[in-house]
Parts: structure tokens; sequence; C-alpha cells
């Protein structure tokens, strides 16, 4: 990812508005700072989803590390937050408030938490420190499966992505997995949507065909096919009002890719160098992978631990990358991994969606926490009316207000006039030319055009008296963007 910019003119006049607010009630002054501190700190990502839907597997391949758990332990079953630390440790946090150092092992790579003889019912998260690069510009919260047989579990999800004490969420945006388009999986993103400004909106979630090279069957096109299922989901009104984008990741084959051993790979050129006709017998299913005798060179554990690590799929794509001279290396075939896997798509959407509008999400977490804090302690009506007003006068917030207008559908232009505002908006990022769909290499000269061009079409709709009110609204944002865009253009 790429290095995030410095604090927004937004977000300072929030945190501004936090130390004001402690001046006059001092009272408050603890809380506000630890308010201030969250805004300081990376940006919080919570990744949900059903039971089995691979969303350990994921955070382990955006970390670039094997360190969540992917088995069925009772780690799994409670909320886990990985962040940057100078140490390795491990922390609990009780529901009490209570907290503990806790000691662990790493087992095949993951991390394996001893939580004695602590009842998990009383724990109210973990939080696993580590020293590694990505966690420095997102914190990742791997939250238990919902759908759970077990409804505490499913619970657990719940209560922190959809708090029901008028609480906002600890998460400032969501990955949300998903295998196929349940009825379950519209109606936990819709729970979480309910409040416009207290929980997530499409604009920061983003949703993941996850375990997509099971798609097709483990066929070498199973990821072509995952894609274009996943721009169906996309389009699907039911999902899109309620996420950014649908993108097919296929986690394992993601995770082997960013660790990649170089017994790993001696032992696919030993599969890639035997006949076809003997690899294809032995590919065809799973148990026949491992459990067919054959003189290839290896034997079941060693046939056993590359589909552990690659999937069948990933094993036929790298016996084939390699038999065919794709890739002739250790780092090649982790590469390439990667690449299919789609695992660097979704970094990349992550920075232009999240990342992009980092400070912007942060400011709108924070003013949460002030507006549900002045109300708590029932301060005086200015405070509150203050609150308000930075949420009602930032340009940044009525943007996505508009976004999710036209993602819930209550927002509707003729022809391509809707693709084009969301894309002037920043949903597809907030560069500059991401914003004019310009290519990345635009200078300013055609920049200054494109936006010029821009701010005529929208003025006009703006002030047409033939366009309904909802449209003229939308346009005049539009043409507020514009001029905003037009004075970054001119300094440069």
């Amino acid at each position: 990812m790429s290095e995030m910019p410095r604090r927004s003119a937004l977000l300072t006049e929030v945190l501004d508005l936090g130390q004001q607010i402690a001046r006059e009630v001092p009272s408050l002054a603890p809380e506000l700072a630890e308010i201030s501190s969250r805004a300081e700190q990376p940006l919080r990502v919570a990744i949900a989803g059903k039971v089995k839907a691979g969303k350990s597997t994921l955070l382990n391949a955006l970390v670039g590390d094997e360190l969540a758990p992917t088995d069925a332990g009772e780690c799994t079953k409670l909320v886990t937050w990985y962040q940057h630390g100078l140490v390795y440790r491990v922390e609990m946090t009780g529901r009490d408030g209570s907290t503990a150092q806790l000691p662990f092992e790493r087992e095949d790579g993951a991390i394996d938490v001893d939580l004695g003889e602590r009842d998990i019912t009383k724990i109210e998260r973990l939080t696993v420190e580590w020293p590694v690069k990505t966690l420095e510009e997102m914190t990742l919260i791997d939250t238990p499966g919902i759908a759970s047989v077990s409804t505490d579990i499913s619970a657990r999800s719940h209560s922190f992505l959809a708090p029901d004490d008028e609480k906002s969420t600890p998460s400032d945006a969501v990955i949300y997995l998903l295998r196929h388009l349940h009825a379950t999986d519209v109606s936990f993103l819709h729970s979480f949507h309910e409040d416009e400004y207290a929980q997530p909106s499409p604009i920061n979630c983003v949703a993941v065909l996850s375990r997509a090279d099971e798609v097709a069957v483990g066929r070498l096109d199973a990821m072509s096919s995952a894609a274009r299922i996943a721009r169906r989901y996309g389009d699907d009104p039911r999902l899109r009002r309620l996420v950014q984008t649908v993108i097919p990741v296929a986690g394992l084959l993601a995770q082997a890719g960013t660790g990649l051993r170089e017994l790993e790979y001696r032992r696919l050129v030993k599969l890639a160098e035997a006949s076809e006709a003997e690899t294809d017998r032995l590919m065809l299913t799973t148990d026949r992978f491992v459990n067919a005798p054959t003189d290839i060179g290896l034997d079941e554990a060693q046939r056993r631990a590359l589909l552990h690590r690659l999937g069948l799929f990933g094993v036929r794509l790298a016996v084939h990358s390699i038999r065919t001279g794709d890739v002739g290396s250790t780092a090649g075939l982790a590469s390439m991994l990667r690449v299919e896997s789609g695992i660097d798509q979704l970094r990349g959407t992550l920075f232009d969606v999240f990342g992009a509008r980092r400070d912007t999400l942060k400011a709108r977490s924070a003013l949460l926490a002030m507006q549900r804090l002045v109300a708590e302690h029932q301060t005086s009506d200015a405070l509150d009316a203050r609150i308000e007003r930075t949420i009602a006068g930032a340009h940044e917030f009525t943007e996505l207000r508009v976004l999710n207008d036209i993602r819930s559908g209550s927002l509707n232009i003729a022809g391509d006039g809707l693709a084009e505002l969301e894309r002037l908006l920043g949903a597809s990022g907030t560069q500059v030319n991401r914003r004019l769909g310009l290519p990345e290499d635009s200078g300013p000269d055609k920049q200054k055009a494109a936006v010029l061009e821009e701010l005529g079409k929208w003025r006009e709709r703006a002030e047409s008296p033939l366009s309904p009110r909802p449209m003229a609204s939308a346009a005049r944002v539009a043409v507020r963007t514009c001029e905003g865009l037009f004075a970054t253009i001119a300094a440069g």
C-alpha cells in the first residue's frame, strides 16, 4: 500500500473541536483524549462473514504473515484485534474492563493463545500486537462467524459491528466475506446499515467473494468464473446498496503466495515434471491427490501438506505455470499466486476506498463518539449543536451522503449520470485523476479542462428548473466538489 497522506483539514477541525469541548467540560477530558488518540491511530478494518467463509485466512494474506488461527479453536470465537506493536504480545480485555497479558506459541505459523481456565463469555476481545509493516497502516479485526450454531458466538459479531446501545461500532470500515449471496448475508449487512452515521455505510464496506478458487470446481478458469459472479453480485440491487464493491479472492492462494517456501516449490516442480496423464489423474479430486498410489516421488504426507497450503486449485495452477515455463523460481511462483488470488486487487481497493478516505472515516468516527459522550453527560445543547454543524457542514460527509443515496436507489439520473456522479464524488478513489476519469499520468492542463467541463455540466443541472429537487441537491454537491478539485489543481 502507498503511504497515507497527512492529516486532512477536516480531521484537524474535528480534533480541535474535541479540545474545545474538553476545555468547556473538563470532566470529559480523559474520554475525549481517548477519542483523539483513536483518530490518530491506523484505520480500523473489521473482517466479518459467515462461519467457514475464510476470514482468518484472508486476514493472514492481508497481513502477509500467518498469524490468525484458521481452525475452530476457542480463539476464533472471540473478537481479535491485530495491530502494530514494537514487541510480540497478546492481551486479553475482559467485559469488566480488566486486562491481562496472555502466553502464546506459534503452531504451524498461526498463534496459539493460552486462555487458561478463563471463561470466553467474559472476554471482550483479544489484542495481538505484531511488528508487521501492514499493521502500521491498518488495524485488522477478526470477528467470529455469523450464522454459527452457537447464538452467543454470532452475537459477538453483531454486538461489535451493530451495537444496540446507540454506540458507534469500534471499526471504521468493514470487509464482508460471502461465498454465495444468501438472505443471511443481506440481513446481516442490513443490520449494521440502519443508522446513516453510527454504522458502516456502502462507502466503507467492501464485500469479498471468498474461497473464489472453489468456484467452477477448482478448474484453471475458476478465478475468471469467480470474477463474473462477483460482478453480478456487485450489480445486484440488494447488495449494491450495502457494499462499495465485490472482489473475488482466493484466500488460501493469497496466504501461500505471501510465504511460499523453497521446499514447497521443489515439490511442485516434481509434480510438474511427472507425466500429464499421471498428474491429471492425481489432481482429479482432493481425496485422490492425497491417497492415490503414485510413483511421482511425493508421499501422502507431502501431498497433504501441499493441499493444505494451496488447495487443489492452487496446486493445479502452480503445476501448470511451472510446466509452461511461466514461472521458474519460488519468488516467481509466489508473485504469480498473489496476483491470481485477487489479494493485490483487494489491497488496492482498500487503499483507494478506505485509505484515501482514512481521515474522513476517522473524523466521522470521532464525531460520533463525541456526540454520544455529550449526550450521555447531558451537557449544554450548544455543544451538541456545534457537533451537528460540523457533521452537516463538512463537504466530505455530504459526498458520502450522496453516494449512499445513489447506492440505496433513492437518487435517479438518466443515462450514465449516476456512474459519472459516483466517480466524481470519489467512489472509486479520491485522487484527482480518479474523480475526473482521467489516466493516472494526466497533468494539470488535462485536469483543468476536465474539471471545467464537469463543473459546467453539474452547474447546469443544479440550476435547471427541470431538475427534481434530489437531483438539483446532488448536482450542487458535485459543483462544490468540482470547485474544490479546481483549487487543488491550481495549487499544484
